[in-house]
């Protein structure tokens, strides 16, 4: 996936949270099921996030970007902040 993508993937991601939580104040989903796929979208968002500081660093370093992975959401979801 090239950063162009990937930015549009997180786009996408955090316009599915807005709306969510717009169809959450409308009354049209319940908070469970807004939390759950919350939750969803977090991990998304911080494997997209993951995998375009890997590719930017790769650049930075002279490497060939394609060369980085998506990363499992346990792992990505393992890091300290």
């Amino acid at each position: 996936m090239r950063d162009d993508e990937i930015l549009s993937r997180i786009s996408a991601l955090v316009t599915e949270e807005h709306e969510l939580r717009g169809k959450l104040s409308a009354g049209e989903v319940t908070s469970e099921e807004e939390n759950a796929r919350v939750k969803e979208l977090e991990v998304a968002l911080d494997q997209c996030w993951d995998l375009l500081r890997q590719r930017r660093a790769r650049r930075g370093a002279g490497e060939d970007p394609d060369a980085a992975n998506a990363r499992p959401a346990s792992e990505v979801e393992g890091y300290r902040q």
